[in-house]
């Protein structure tokens, strides 16, 4: 059985000092190096949050303060600090990711009006990534799934993931949540377990 792994989003801005840090991010990054390190994938998938300076999904754009929601496009939006605009260091792939190994990037959030958590569409589920396409051709049937942030990115990518038939593992210490809420990462692993994703120690 072929297996990818997928590294969702461990790009500046979501770690340490970055626009969106995530609670203790930097801290998945030698765990991550690791798995790539001491186990054989067909594939190494990054994802990397890629958004024009004028998303919608910005509170700066609307006029809203940071943690606000709107409905954008027929869908609830929440309203995220300006973070992975296009060719800024901030959505830049950490520094200390080591990067050897990888096969493949799938840039996602490019359309200035609809979000895109998952690595494998927007929020609207209008638009693909090219990411189911690119594993279906290399024959994947397995993905083990590590990156940030647990309550938004991941989750999304988990969850179209097992929808598009892969078996899934989420490696639970390869992500870590934004917790805008304190439950949300909590929440988020029921939710996956609930869906068939296996959650890995």
């Amino acid at each position: 059985m072929k297996k990818a792994l997928i590294i969702v989003d461990v790009q500046n801005d979501f770690c340490e000092g970055g626009a969106l840090a995530v609670p203790e991010a930097n801290e998945v990054i030698p765990y991550i190096n690791l798995l790539m390190e001491e186990n054989e994938y067909d594939q190494i998938v990054l994802t990397q949050d890629w958004h024009p300076a004028d998303h919608k999904s910005f509170a700066s754009n609307n006029n809203r303060k940071v943690g606000e929601s709107i409905i954008l496009n027929g869908v609830p939006q929440f309203m995220w600090p300006d973070h992975c605009v296009q060719g800024t260091f901030g959505a830049e792939f950490h520094k200390d990711l080591n990067r050897d190994k990888v096969t493949h990037i799938i840039q996602k959030g490019k359309n200035t009006e609809i979000d895109s958590y998952s690595g494998f569409q927007d929020n609207n589920h209008f638009m693909k990534t090219g990411l189911d396409d690119f594993l279906k051709y290399h024959d994947i049937q397995l993905l083990e799934i590590v990156g940030l942030a647990l309550d938004y990115c991941v989750k999304f990518t988990c969850t179209d993931a097992i929808a598009n038939g892969y078996i899934t593992c989420l490696h639970f210490n390869g992500t870590k949540a934004v917790n805008v809420k304190p439950d949300n990462g909590r929440d988020a692993i029921y939710d996956l377990i609930q869906k068939g994703i296996t959650v890995l120690g």
